[in-house]
């Protein structure tokens, strides 16, 4: 075991668990990294207890001043940056360049809290003569964070230095699957300055992710997973009387249409395809082949069979993932899919115990068939043909998801049509993995995401504050 025991933070300290634990296994090669608590609902109470008598100091700093900590906790991320590239790498999975992409994204979410002074001054207007009405943002109190294992480092970053530049204290509930990062955050921020008590990590299993849910303490959660689980957290939370923006899963579908540049469309397809082992909910799931783009489809076999397991091509997060997988590929073949790259049995040299799936591309998918209306999470392309535009963004809109689409065309006029068209929340026109950056927020639409506004940019505000209107009279 490389690591110590995973411990939660809470109170400014970490503190081990005396009670069940689970094994952490890095899909690299299988090997046991550390083993990580299945925490009980006393741990959460004592997390929450902690952030009460943190809360009245921390809120009570103006925004100027909490802003310095994420100054400083900018600079350790920079210092610590292939170290937690390393730990995303290990516990996650994914290649180490895609660890050291997944750290600058957290860094430049960071970037973004610290401009939330200048963001959040409020407006002031003088209604008529000696009355003067002003606005200004207050925090929620307690709020929590649900993170899922596929970005260990960047999807707790969409939620901790926003919410907790704002004023609020925050509990961090990471994955189980990878609980490495999350520890080495909360240290990291202890580092900066940030004040006990005002972030905490518990660990443990779907029991505190329910316990979060119901606490009567916390006021707000951001979730981030699949859609069933998504739907779950948000009906039993806002039961509850609790704000809540639940993020769920993608089928996003990727217009290729006959006039896009061959070299450029096929090398972007398969990124997005392949890029995370495929486990993003921005990945290319299906592609849309409008007439006659059979140039591309052999680009993109090309391409595919370049992307290497173990080497530029990261490994699933289980056992259970690559059986998953694996599974949805022989059931399109056995459908009628044909099978043009195919990724099954990967087993690289040295990391013959790991967790991997080869890139994978399937022809002549059908609509109906299962890989083609479920989320895979791995590094599978469904191609579906197409006779027209008209027939794409009709199967686009049919998805009872959102989050992304995008158009591969040399056309401008036909790229705006189907931008104006798609039925989700990002976009992209020739770019096929569409997340915006700061200050645009993330977040899809429909069935792939719960709740109102992004988790991150400018509408995050919103959601993790509430707006105080002061009216003043003098006589």
């Amino acid at each position: 075991m490389k690591y110590a025991n995973v411990c939660n933070y809470f109170g400014g300290g970490f503190e081990a668990f005396d009670g069940p634990h689970l094994d952490v296994l890095s899909p690299l090669d299988g090997a046991v990294l550390s083993r990580t608590p299945l925490s009980s609902t006393a741990v959460l109470d004592a997390a929450a207890t902690a952030a009460d008598a943190a809360f009245p100091e921390w809120s009570g700093r103006t925004i100027k001043e909490r802003s310095q900590v994420f100054y400083n906790y900018r600079s350790l991320l920079q210092r610590d940056f292939e170290h937690l590239a390393n730990l995303v790498h290990e516990e996650n999975g994914k290649t180490l360049d895609e660890g050291r992409a997944e750290v600058a994204k957290a860094i430049e979410i960071t970037e973004f809290a610290c401009s939330l002074p200048q963001m959040t001054a409020g407006e002031v207007l003088e209604v008529s003569a000696g009355v003067e009405c002003r606005v200004q943002q207050t925090p929620l109190g307690i709020v929590a964070s649900i993170t899922p294992f596929n970005f260990p480092a960047m999807v707790p970053h969409w939620t901790i230095p926003i919410a907790l530049c704002l004023g609020n204290c925050l509990i961090l509930k990471p994955s189980e699957q990878t609980p490495l990062t999350a520890g080495h955050t909360a240290q990291l921020l202890q580092e900066a300055g940030l004040p006990a008590g005002v972030f905490s990590v518990i660990q443990g299993d779907k029991r505190i992710v329910e316990a979060i849910c119901e606490h009567p303490r916390i006021a707000a959660i951001s979730f981030v997973g699949s859609t069933p689980v998504a739907k779950q957290v948000y009906v039993r939370a806002t039961a509850r009387l609790k704000r809540v923006l639940a993020l769920g899963g993608a089928k996003n579908h990727l217009i290729v249409l006959p006039d896009a540049d061959v070299a450029s469309a096929a090398a972007n397809i398969v990124d997005s395809m392949a890029g995370c082992a495929g486990q993003r909910c921005m990945a290319a799931a299906s592609m849309l082949a409008v007439g006659d783009v059979q140039n591309i489809i052999d680009e993109i076999c090309q391409a595919a069979r370049r992307m290497i397991p173990g080497k530029n091509l990261g490994a699933v997060i289980s056992q259970a993932a690559m059986q998953r997988i694996e599974g949805y590929i022989g059931e399109a073949e056995q459908e009628g899919a044909t099978l043009l790259v195919d990724g099954r049995g990967a087993r690289p040299a040295g990391c013959e115990n790991g967790f991997y799936v080869g890139a994978t591309v399937l022809d002549h998918v059908r609509p109906e068939m299962k890989i083609a209306r479920e989320e895979v999470f791995g590094p599978v392309l469904s191609i579906i043909h197409v006779q027209n535009q008209e027939q794409a963004l009709a199967l686009e809109n049919a998805s009872p998801y959102g989050n992304a689409a995008t158009v591969y065309t040399q056309n401008g006029q036909t790229a705006s049509e189907i931008v104006r068209r798609a039925s989700a929340g990002m976009i992209g026109v020739n770019v096929g993995v569409p997340v915006p950056r700061e200050p645009f927020g993330f977040g899809g639409w429909n069935d792939s995401r719960f709740g109102v506004g992004d988790i991150t940019g400018k509408s995050s505000i919103g959601f993790w504050t509430q707006s105080k209107k002061i009216t003043t009279r003098w006589s």
